[in-house]
């Protein structure tokens, strides 16, 4: 069984291009396929009263910061690509050739600015989608978006973290992705598990890591880079059991 394993940074890079470079070079040493960026405008998402708002805006990727980190992730050979949340960035992105992107839970809801546009605007690349519904949202109409594109859906529970006993595993097995906010290994290793007795070929592992010492906002409900490489290791092992 084929298992792609995605290294989602979110706002781990803590705004500093520095953070970001390792923690690219320690997810490609730890044995994951991609790492995964998210490029939002946060004016559109927040209102400057949150109480993690200077995080949240200090993390926010340009396209001079995309540019690089795509540059420096390809001299690592791991993949880079991003959740985008505003139509504009996907023409970046595609000047930069990602091969793929995400779709936010939040942006199945259409709810946010640009939502529906920027959805749109992804589908007309026809390249492959990850697509997160955690939140809801209709999924019929988000298939019917993507219907010229490659789409995996994620199992996903939008609660950071989430608890173990939180995870409905009758539901999970139904997709080819997860998703998993939850503290530690043992989901992403189950959900590897279930999928790999029913006979799937391909599956998607999407979870979010830190630095040691990482202080940022996802922090608390992020894998640190030790755990995620035994995570890592785990999942490839169950992969290649013969059952």
């Amino acid at each position: 069984m084929e298992v792609l394993i995605v290294a989602e940074i979110a706002s781990n890079w803590e705004g500093s291009i520095k953070k970001a470079k390792k923690l690219i070079k320690e997810c490609k040493k730890a044995g994951a396929d991609a790492v995964k960026f998210q490029m939002w405008r946060a004016s559109d998402l927040y209102d400057s009263s949150h109480p993690n708002w200077k995080e949240i805006k200090k993390s926010e990727i340009t396209f001079e910061k995309a540019r690089e980190l795509k540059k420096y992730s390809d001299q690592q050979k791991i993949e880079f690509f991003c959740s985008a949340f505003y139509p504009e960035a996907i023409n970046l992105l595609e000047k930069l050739n990602v091969k793929k992107y995400k779709i936010a839970s939040r942006t199945c809801l259409l709810k946010d600015p640009h939502s529906r546009e920027t959805l749109i605007s992804k589908a007309q690349t026809k390249k492959s989608v990850i697509i997160s519904m955690g939140m809801g949202g209709n999924k019929q109409k988000i298939k019917n978006i993507f219907k010229n594109n490659h789409t995996t859906f994620c199992y996903c529970v939008s609660k950071y973290p989430t608890k173990f006993n939180e995870i409905n595993w009758k539901k999970a097995i139904k997709y080819d992705g997860f998703s998993d906010h939850t503290i530690g290994i043992i989901a992403p290793m189950l959900f590897t598990t279930l999928k790999k007795i029913n006979g799937s070929k391909k599956i998607i592992i999407e979870k979010h890591v830190k630095l040691l010492n990482s202080k940022g906002p996802d922090a608390s409900s992020s894998l640190d880079i030790i755990k995620f490489g035994e995570m890592i290791l785990n999942i490839r092992t169950i992969s290649k059991a013969k059952i």
